[in-house]
Order: structure tokens, then C-alpha cells, then sequence
């Protein structure tokens, strides 16, 4: 039996599935989509925690926080993703007249799990870096205090640096803001647990 070729799917058709979609979410990568699983409690903790934290610093600022619902579009990677949590400094472009996609993120921070680590390192972040306006990606681990924090240099490069204490402050200077690791991880028990059921799996993003 021969095996025939899967027509790829656009990206349109993609979004417009997806805008009907109650009961589940995927991600879009050049013609492939992954689906998205729930979750877990420590993951959903970490992200009210970071959300709050700049929320507060965001105050009468010309600044935005989303979690979890905002999808960003990478044009030039042709890809249409979900990321934990998404923050634009300025004015906001989207995709079109819908607003729920957004085109120019300044921070993007993804919780790591381990069924996305290695993609959100890898083959994600290469999505994320086409974007011009992204200057700052945060990784947080949700099974120990850990932060990895890239920041675009001028020259185009990106600046690793990490934080792995409680009493660590993470620098997030493209939005004027900062993360203390221990409100970070507020109510968070770090504790080696299962993954298998947490966010997309790759084969899904």
C-alpha cells in the first residue's frame, strides 16, 4: 500500500477551525496542527502568580498582559501559537479585526513541562525569534525554582542568563518590569511529578 501525501493546511483554515473550537485548542506550525492538552496545578498557579506580578507593574502603564487564551501569529514561520503568557509595551497589532491574535509581542514566557521542554528550547523559541518585536523569552520550570531568561542584544543575538533562588529577582527590562521567584512560585509545591497529561505533547507543540 502506498502511502499518499497529506495536503498541508493553511493557516486561514487553520484559525477559522480553531474560532469555532469549544472544546479543545491546537497550535498551528506551517501547515501542521498539534493538539493541546490541559495543565497541571503547578502550571496554573505559576501562571496566575506571573500574570498578577505584572498586571500590578503594568498599572497605568500603555502595557498588556494575556495568559493562556492569546494566540500569537509568527508570519514569517507561518506558525499560530498559544504561549502561556504574552505581554506587549505599546500599541498592539493584530491579526485582524477579531483581536484575539497577536502579531507584535515584546515578552513571550512559556512553563516548562516535560513533554514541551526540549520544543519550547528548541524548535519554539526559532518560531518566537522571527518576530521583530519580541525582545525578552522567559522559560519557568514548574518542578523547581529555575528561570532561563533570553534577551535580544542589538546585533541581533540572544543573552542567556538564569536564576535559580527564591530570593532571585528576574530583570525583564523591555517591559519595565520584574519577577521576584518567590512570588513566582507562591503556593507552588516543587516536587517531581508526572507529566504525561500537561500541555501540548511534540508530536504537539
Amino acid at each position: 500500500m502506498s502511502v499518499q501525501p497529506i495536503p498541508s493546511l493553511t493557516f486561514d483554515h487553520w484559525l477559522a477551525a480553531e474560532r469555532e473550537a469549544t472544546a479543545t485548542r491546537t497550535e498551528f506550525v506551517d501547515g501542521e496542527v498539534f493538539a493541546m492538552t490541559g495543565g497541571s496545578e503547578a502550571h496554573n498557579t505559576i501562571s496566575v502568580n506571573i500574570s498578577a506580578e505584572l498586571r500590578a507593574q503594568f498599572k497605568r502603564r500603555p502595557c498588556y498582559v494575556y495568559a493562556g487564551d492569546m494566540k500569537v501569529r509568527a508570519d514569517a514561520a507561518n506558525v499560530g501559537a498559544y504561549p502561556d503568557i504574552v505581554a506587549v509595551c505599546g500599541e498592539r497589532t493584530y491579526h485582524d479585526q477579531r483581536r484575539d491574535i497577536i502579531t507584535n509581542p515584546t515578552l513571550i514566557i512559556e512553563i516548562l513541562s516535560d513533554s514541551t521542554e526540549a520544543y519550547d528550547r528548541g524548535d519554539k523559541f526559532s518560531h518566537y525569534r522571527t518576530l521583530p518585536s519580541l525582545q525578552t523569552y522567559l522559560l519557568v520550570s514548574q518542578h523547581r525554582v529555575a528561570a532561563e531568561l533570553y534577551v535580544r542584544q542589538a546585533d541581533g543575538r540572544w543573552l542567556l542568563s538564569t536564576y535559580d533562588h527564591l530570593a532571585d529577582s528576574v530583570p525583564l527590562k523591555s517591559v519595565e518590569a520584574s519577577l521576584e521567584l518567590a512570588e513566582v512560585y507562591d503556593k507552588v509545591e516543587l516536587r517531581a511529578i508526572s507529566d504525561s497529561a500537561q500541555l501540548p505533547s511534540r508530536g504537539a507543540p
